[in-house]
């Protein structure tokens, strides 16, 4: 699966959780608050493929599933540009300093798994909106 089939397939996952939220009439603190991560382990086990292993995307003991991917993650399926012999296909929007590249045999992709900034409680306030697309407008390219 690329990129862009898992972003159009999250947004579906995730509008379906906020919307459920929304008609229990929960704040947005509280829709917040839904997303963390053990929460989500137990109730909505379904919205990523790491809770059936009981296993987060990032080593931190406080983790918000609100922003999965981030919107400083930026991508095309078809390349972003040759390097070498090889092909990008992902990078950090900010050049986070916890981020790198990562090699996979002709493939470049962004790690960012010792990257926790879309995961802390504060960013997610900060950037928050309904609409998970609209936050992750940018990662597209």
């Amino acid at each position: 699966m690329g990129y862009n089939d898992w972003f159009d397939k999250h947004a579906i996952k995730h509008k379906t959780i906020v919307d459920k939220l929304i008609a229990k009439n929960f704040t947005k603190e509280e829709i917040i608050d839904y997303f963390e991560f053990d929460n989500m382990l137990k109730k909505e086990v379904d919205f990523c493929p790491l809770y059936a292993k009981n296993k987060k995307c990032h080593d931190t003991k406080y983790l918000n599933c609100y922003l999965c991917a981030c919107p400083n993650f930026r991508f095309n399926d078809e390349g972003i540009q040759k390097v070498k012999n090889k092909t990008q296909y992902s990078f950090c929007g900010i050049d986070s300093k916890d981020g790198r590249q990562g090699i996979y045999g002709v493939k470049i992709h962004q790690d960012c798994t010792k990257c926790t900034v879309p995961h802390k409680k504060e960013y997610v306030l900060k950037h928050f909106d309904y609409e998970w697309k609209k936050v992750m407008h940018k990662c597209i390219l």
